[in-house]
């Protein structure tokens, strides 16, 4: 038997809604989509090569200095590949035959244990709340890293990108929000086992609030 392949952006919409979840991964049904802006993808190069510079350095990125705990981690080899998706940090589950993977933004070294952290790019400073939709995918990443023999910290780092404003040649400042999170790697894991418990399953109602309620009365 085939196995289940999951990963946060996945557990994500297991989260929103277990309907276009199981369509996904069950029937290769995808929710419709629109155009979508490249600019956050080319801003997330950006940032890669960034942060390598400053990693090459031994240094953290001035925006986040003093509001960060660690270090970046050292090794640019090692985690070039974990923010691969094909060659990423890996679990797989044997008694479920289920497997997560993942890809990293960065990751920081805080007194021998691992702490992720994801850049995100916003077109207005954040909110309180703001940390809030990506707290499974950092719980999803503590996982990885403890299967992996890299004993996560209790946290995790979100960095926002907002512009703040543009000078002469189209030069763009950004505004850098470091928001630290609590994180568990068992939350993830008990998200992780219910979405493939749940693909066991025949398919599931739409939720309530799933925008894709009336595209998900199709047969399957």
């Amino acid at each position: 038997m085939e196995s289940v392949r999951l990963s946060p952006s996945t557990l994500n919409l297991f989260a929103e809604c277990t309907r276009c979840f199981w369509l996904r991964v069950k029937k290769r049904i995808h929710r419709p989509s629109g155009p979508f802006p490249s600019l956050p993808g080319g801003m997330d190069h950006v940032l890669k090569t960034y942060y390598d510079n400053y990693r090459i350095a031994g240094k953290l990125p001035p925006e986040i200095e003093g509001r960060v705990e660690g270090k970046l981690y050292p090794n640019l080899t090692k985690i070039n590949k974990w923010r691969n998706w094909r060659t990423g940090l890996a679990y797989f589950d044997k008694k479920r035959n289920a497997k997560l993977v993942g890809a990293l933004d960065e990751l920081l070294v805080v007194s021998g244990k691992y702490a992720p952290l994801d850049y995100k790019t916003r077109g207005s400073t954040i909110n309180e709340s703001s940390h809030t939709y990506y707290q499974l995918q950092l719980d999803l990443y503590a996982l990885l890293l403890k299967e992996n023999g890299l004993p996560p910290a209790d946290f995790g780092y979100l960095v926002f990108y907002s512009p703040e404003k543009v000078a002469h040649g189209a030069i763009t400042h950004f505004k850098a929000e470091p928001v630290k999170v609590a994180t568990n790697p068992e939350s993830g894991r008990v998200v992780f086992e219910k979405a493939e418990e749940l693909l066991k399953k025949s398919v599931p109602p739409h939720h309530s609030n799933c925008e894709y309620g009336i595209w998900q009365n199709l047969e399957v």
